[in-house]
C-alpha cells in the first residue's frame, strides 16, 4: 500500500498540480507568486501499516506582508507550519473525507477522483485568496483568534479603523468569556496604541 501511495503522488498528484504551476519537493507542492506562496502538504498518518496507509492533505498560504508585520525572517521556501493561512483540505473542499485511506480492497478510481476533485476545489479557493489582505479578511469573517494580532495591525496600518474596531467587537463577542481573552485584549491594546487609535473594550 505504501508503493500505491508513492505511485499516486508520482503518477496522479504531481502531473495534476504541475498543470497549475505547483512544484514538488518531497511530499510538499508549492507555487510562488509575487507576494504569496501556496502549498499542499501530504501528511502520512503515524499509525500506518503495510496494508493500510492513511494520509491527510494540508493546505497553506504564506504571505510576505504578514511575515513583515510579525517581524519574522522572510522565507523563500516555507514549510506548511510557517504558513499564515492553514487548513486541512476537508475544511475547504466539503466533498472530501477528513483523511484518505489506502487499503487492498479500496476502489482506486474513487480515491483518485475524490482526491483530484478536492485539490481542484482548493486551487479555486486559492485563486480567491490573492493577497495578504484576503487572508486577513478570511480570519476576520470567523472571527478567529488565529492571526488576530496581525489582522488588526494590517487594518490599522491601512487606516481601516472602522473595520479594526468591528473586528475587535466581534472577537470579544465570540471569545470574551474565555480565560485567555485578557491576554489577547492586552496585546490588542498595545497595537491600537501603536497606531494612535483609541481602544474601545466592550
Amino acid at each position: 500500500m505504501q508503493q500505491y501511495f508513492n505511485d499516486l503522488i508520482k503518477q496522479d498528484i504531481k502531473p495534476f498540480l504541475s498543470k497549475y504551476g505547483f512544484a514538488k519537493k518531497n511530499l510538499n507542492f508549492s507555487k510562488t507568486t509575487e507576494n504569496l506562496i501556496y502549498m499542499f502538504n501530504f501528511q502520512k498518518s503515524s499509525g500506518n501499516s503495510a496494508d493500510h496507509v492513511m494520509f491527510y492533505v494540508n493546505c497553506g498560504i504564506y504571505a510576505v506582508e504578514l511575515a513583515q508585520i510579525q517581524s519574522r525572517e522572510i522565507l523563500t521556501a516555507p514549510q506548511e507550519v510557517d504558513c499564515h493561512f492553514r487548513a486541512r483540505m476537508e475544511e475547504i473542499a466539503q466533498s472530501v473525507p477528513d483523511r484518505f485511506s489506502i487499503t487492498p480492497d479500496m476502489n482506486r478510481d474513487d480515491l483518485r477522483k475524490s482526491l483530484l476533485n478536492g485539490l481542484e476545489e482548493v486551487i479555486h479557493f486559492f485563486e480567491s485568496m490573492n493577497s495578504a489582505r484576503s487572508i486577513v479578511d478570511y480570519y476576520i469573517s470567523g472571527p478567529f483568534l488565529h492571526l488576530s494580532e496581525e489582522c488588526i495591525h494590517m487594518l490599522l496600518q491601512s487606516n481601516d479603523i472602522q473595520a479594526a474596531k468591528q473586528y475587535l467587537k466581534a472577537l470579544q463577542e465570540k471569545h470574551g468569556t474565555e480565560r485567555r481573552w485578557s491576554i489577547f485584549e492586552n496585546k490588542y491594546k498595545v497595537i491600537f496604541s501603536k497606531y494612535g487609535v483609541e481602544f474601545e473594550a466592550g
